[in-house]
């Protein structure tokens, strides 16, 4: 869990309505993120469910997002953050997803594009926005975009709704894009000096991609896409 990725989920439970019982799936806290990677406080009010295909801290509930033990469309929302890099079915997890999410129900996502390798338990994919976003085209209505400069992200994400889409879909998009352009804009301000001095000197010896990659960090961009099917609208 990064700092970016729980923000992300914060602001898009405080613009969405994302109806319960909410599942996470990927929930296990690894070492060194117990409770700050504990996401249930974001839904007060609502039965959470985390699950992950191992016991652990964070795990009410062992489940293979590639074969969910849960009948059809009886979740409300569900969540995997940094989940599906790890899961070597991706396809099909997405489909499971799909399948057990209510009609109205919520799936908000995100993966790391520009990471290191990381292994829980191994590291299979990356995806583009351009495939995220093709992912979701099942859902009524998405909001997929992407953090870092354009052409090298270090992270994907999208809040997709399941139809029937609720008509304040779109200005709640929008509400939730300007809350996180800011709350960027804000981390970055609050980088402390030294750190910021680091950086600028580091550009000096960095590769013109690693350059793109420190500057940019901090750059988000959504595409807003509904149903019915309306002409693209870039958001921001």
């Amino acid at each position: 869990m990064r700092d970016h990725n729980k923000a992300f989920c914060r602001l898009a439970a405080q613009a969405f309505d994302c109806p319960g019982p909410v599942y996470e799936f990927g929930s296990y806290q690894v070492e060194g993120q117990v409770d700050y990677a504990n996401l249930r406080g974001l839904f007060p009010g609502k039965t959470y469910v985390g699950c992950d295909f191992r016991q652990g801290p964070g795990v009410d509930r062992v489940e293979d997002v590639t074969a969910i033990s849960l009948p059809d469309a009886s979740v409300g929302t569900i969540l995997c953050i940094e989940t599906f890099e790890h899961v070597f079915d991706v396809h099909k997890a997405f489909d499971e997803v799909f399948r057990v999410l209510k009609p109205g129900g919520v799936f908000l996502i995100t993966s790391p594009f520009n990471f290191r390798i990381h292994g829980y338990p191994d590291d299979y994919w990356r995806m583009t926005p351009s495939c995220l976003r093709r992912k979701l085209a099942p859902y009524g209505a998405r909001l997929s975009g992407y953090q870092g400069h354009v052409n090298f992200p270090h992270t994907v994400m999208a809040v997709a709704m399941k139809s029937p889409v609720a008509a304040d879909f779109a200005p709640r998009a929008e509400r939730f894009r300007k809350n996180y352009v800011e709350w960027n804009a804000a981390a970055e301000r609050d980088i402390p000096f030294t750190k910021k001095l680091r950086k600028q000197i580091s550009l000096l010896y960095r590769s013109k991609g690693e350059r793109h990659f420190v500057n940019d960090y901090h750059h988000a961009d959504f595409i807003l896409d509904t149903e019915p099917a309306l002409p693209l609208a870039k958001v921001g």
